[in-house]
């Protein structure tokens, strides 16, 4: 048996355990997830700054002192 017959078998055992219904939905879930990631990796959109983005400039520029666990940090 060749490639083709190994692959037709454990697509037909695949369909067995799982049946046609949970298939369809796997294959929707999938496509959808493949269709996301083409759109986040072609999007042509440059990244936002810094200064746009919800992110504390000092913990980037290494500014930010470090907090004990349990203490309390006062601005």
């Amino acid at each position: 048996m060749g490639r083709l017959g190994e692959l037709l078998v454990v697509l037909a055992i695949v369909f067995l355990l799982f049946g046609s219904k949970r298939l369809k939905d796997f294959g929707g879930d999938l496509g959808a997830a493949i269709k996301g990631f083409k759109k986040n990796v072609t999007d042509d959109q440059p990244p936002k700054p810094l200064e746009q983005q919800n992110v504390d400039a000092s913990v980037i520029e290494g500014k930010a002192e470090a907090v004990k666990p349990g203490e309390e940090q006062h601005k």
